[in-house]
């Protein structure tokens, strides 16, 4: 009898199985929003950061670019990160299919508080990204996992090149902002911070840097950036119809627009 249950119930959960794969909802893109919260941060520079994702999430221009795609939605998740146990889901999962749910999740990552510390660990952050994408209920067509940083040191974790290959070999895309005004002092002053994401981050196909040289060019670079990631994919030409900061695509020469 209870060998009887024991197949009655494996039967019902490989009928079950199809009907959870199908309700996986349909979405343009799954974009991890990965925000650097390490002690380099304070906590000012923290409310910067998400004013900074929220104002562009909520601009028409990244509106315009998501309603344009085939579904019409994409889904997001904002997560700060610091050392290798600490990585914060600020935001959750979050359909962006419009102007209010663009403002929810606009008012729901400025209500949170920090909770996201301690030495860079970029390894982990790019695998906590990976965790979330496979592990949400979204199908995407394109999955990226876009990381925020002003250094791209890895102190502790895994290794930051192998925590890259494999968030790569799964299929996800790698993008970076690199943020070069630590308190306005400008670029790290032993190395080129935008190479170094181009050659220690980024990966996959397309993958590309987008530069915040300033705190005014911030808002900006995060705006032309979910832009790109939003599009069906950064090219010469899509990039051409944006101002602003510098882009360096993978493998590619920076590219500016004066």
């Amino acid at each position: 009898m209870r060998a009887l249950s024991a197949l009655v119930l494996s039967l019902l959960l490989a009928a079950a199985a199809p009907l959870v794969g199908a309700a996986a909802e349909e979405v343009d893109l799954e974009l991890v929003l990965l925000a650097d919260s390490s002690g380099s941060i304070d906590d000012a520079e923290i409310r910067f950061q998400r004013q900074g994702y929220a104002d562009a999430i909520t601009d028409p221009q990244v509106l315009s670019a998501i309603l344009d795609n085939a579904h019409g939605k994409i889904a997001v998740t904002y997560v700060e990160w610091g050392n290798a146990a600490s990585q914060d889901v600020v935001v959750g999962w979050t359909v962006i299919d419009g102007v209010e749910a663009a403002g929810r999740f606009a008012d729901a990552l400025m209500a949170a508080p920090r909770r996201a510390y301690g030495r860079n660990a970029i390894g982990s952050a790019l695998l906590k990204g990976k965790r979330l994408i496979e592990d949400n209920g979204h199908r995407g067509v394109r999955r990226v996992i876009d990381l925020s940083a002003d250094s791209a040191n890895s102190w502790n974790g895994p290794p930051l090149e192998t925590a890259r290959a494999e968030v790569v070999a799964a299929g996800i895309v790698i993008n970076g902002l690199a943020v070069l005004c630590r308190h306005c002092s400008g670029r790290p002053a032993s190395y080129d911070l935008e190479e170094a994401f181009a050659r220690l981050i980024i990966g996959g196909p397309g993958s590309f840097v987008v530069t915040a040289d300033s705190k005014a060019t911030f808002a900006d670079a995060v705006r032309k950036k979910l832009i790109l990631e939003i599009a069906a994919g950064p090219s010469a030409s899509s990039f051409a119809a944006l101002s602003g900061p510098p882009v360096r695509f993978g493998g590619q020469a920076e590219m500016r627009r004066e």
